[in-house]
């Protein structure tokens, strides 16, 4: 994989100025995956940080008392994932699962641990990015309190839609019923209306947007909401510099 390439696909990464991203370069190395792939699951030791590049995307599952899991969040091109803040050696809370296959960087934490006590503005942007998950698993929270479940699938594809870059998402309805922690046939009566007012088309294994603004008229305004605190988190990184690539 060529890094640098790599690095513009991912937007965490291509917010870095080239000092600090050369910090992390040598350690980094390219890994394919496919869809299902668990990067961690619940009490394993978080030794690895995975960032998406392109297309990739992935959940982080969480258990409920029927054996089950829920997604609180995707992580995609816009991010990173594990060991944010931490040194590692934890235990992972989730289950961290690729839910649409494709490309990382990854690198051991002992080794971006390092490149953080060189670089105190490598160190601000984790921290920075770590608020941007509270604040989108703060959200997460009050969506599912208070929006319905079409808004939420609403939302959901167009998020899917947003980090993959694609309108055709290889996506089963079972598979979107579990993300949102809700019924299958709950699920099936919120396709079937989208599906009557032309917005999006079942095929086998996925679902494809046909209408994209008429999607959004349907969804909540979270993902809105989360993607503004982003940006304004990131607009200041480097203080005295102008940076390109904010999260979007």
């Amino acid at each position: 994989m060529n890094f640098v390439r790599a690095q513009q696909e991912n937007q965490l990464l291509k917010m870095l100025r080239p000092t600090d991203f050369n910090l992390l370069e040598e350690h980094l190395r390219g890994l394919q995956t496919d869809v299902g792939k668990v990067l961690y699951n619940p009490g394993e030791h978080v030794e690895t940080v995975y960032f998406p590049c392109g297309p990739t995307v992935v959940s982080f599952l969480v258990a409920s008392h029927d054996g089950n899991f829920v997604e609180t969040m995707l992580v995609g091109k816009e991010g990173a994932i594990g060991g944010i803040v931490s040194q590692g050696n934890l235990p992972a809370y989730s289950r961290i699962v690729v839910q649409f296959g494709g490309r990382f960087l990854a690198m051991p934490i002992s080794r971006l641990d390092e490149a953080k006590h060189k670089s105190p503005p490598l160190a601000q942007m984790f921290a920075r990015y770590a608020d941007c998950m509270l604040a989108q698993i703060f959200q997460a929270s009050a969506c599912n309190a208070a929006h319905t479940i079409e808004q939420r699938t609403a939302k959901w594809v167009l998020a899917a839609m947003d980090r993959t870059g694609s309108t055709n998402l290889p996506l089963t309805q079972e598979r979107l019923s579990a993300m949102l922690g809700v019924g299958r046939s709950y699920i099936s009566r919120v396709i079937k209306n989208l599906k009557a007012e032309n917005i999006l088309q079942v095929r086998r294994g996925r679902l494809i947007v046909e209408n994209p603004a008429k999607l959004k008229t349907k969804a909540c305004s979270c993902d809105d909401m989360v993607a503004e605190h982003f940006n304004e988190v990131f607009s200041h990184m480097y203080a005295s510099e102008s940076i390109d690539g904010a999260v979007t």
